[in-house]
């Protein structure tokens, strides 16, 4: 099934949650873009608010094309009234297109079935990448993770918690943040649990030969630290 992972900087009237049509799957975040990106499986996307606080749609817009996370997005932006200049200057940062708001999940999942998916979305879609920190290495087409040639094997959940701080080394995250990214909060999850996963992880980490990059913060949380 295909994935689209929707970035909202702003109340979605309707609701968030998930919609499937066919083989097609639309995931909703809300995302105050100060915060880490969360963790994204599919194609991303994103509506961004025309005025946003201490920043404009249009910085984020432009922030979003020089992250290599959300470089591919689809972006739309979010417009306050029907002016011809601010479309205009949409497009310019970096825009695909523009909507009026509020914005409202009929209007999104309307915009996002009618609209093709970019070529340049392809490869994001499939996850053609690799992530590489160090001698750490994750292909995204494979889910496979290296240190240096040797390969580490992981279950889904730490294969996906490695995958998040991978994209953000250096950041300290919470117990509650890491449960966020990775999607699960729909079912109710004893913070407790990152635990095992950290411990997973660093296991198979360490008998890799790769050391202990994974480090804690007490009373903050864990970050993956850059070599």
């Amino acid at each position: 099934m295909r994935q689209i992972d929707i970035l909202l900087t702003d109340q979605l009237g309707g609701g968030q949650d998930a919609f499937v049509h066919g083989d097609l799957r639309v995931v909703f975040h809300r995302w105050n873009w100060a915060a880490p990106l969360p963790l994204l499986d599919g194609s991303p996307w994103a509506f961004i608010s025309w005025l946003l606080p201490e920043l404009s749609g249009l910085e984020l817009c432009r922030r979003l094309r020089c992250d290599p996370q959300t470089e591919s997005a689809h972006v739309t932006m979010v417009l306050e009234e029907d002016d011809a200049d601010a479309k205009r200057r949409a497009l310019r940062a970096g825009a695909d297109d523009y909507i009026m708001g509020p914005l409202g999940r009929a209007a999104v999942l309307d915009r996002v079935l009618s609209v093709q998916l970019p070529e340049r979305g392809a490869e994001a879609a499939t996850g053609a990448r690799t992530l590489r920190l160090g001698d750490l290495s994750l292909d995204m087409t494979a889910l496979q993770v290296r240190w240096q040639e040797r390969a580490v094997p992981l279950m889904p959940n730490e294969l996906r918690l490695l995958r998040y701080l991978m994209e953000q080394p250096g950041h300290v995250f919470s117990r509650a943040q890491l449960i966020a990214a990775l999607g699960k909060r729909d079912q109710p999850i004893d913070e407790r649990t990152v635990d095992a996963w950290v411990s997973r992880l660093r296991r198979a980490l360490r008998e890799a030969g790769a050391g202990q990059p994974l480090r804690t913060v007490r009373s903050l949380g864990y970050v993956l630290d850059r070599p």
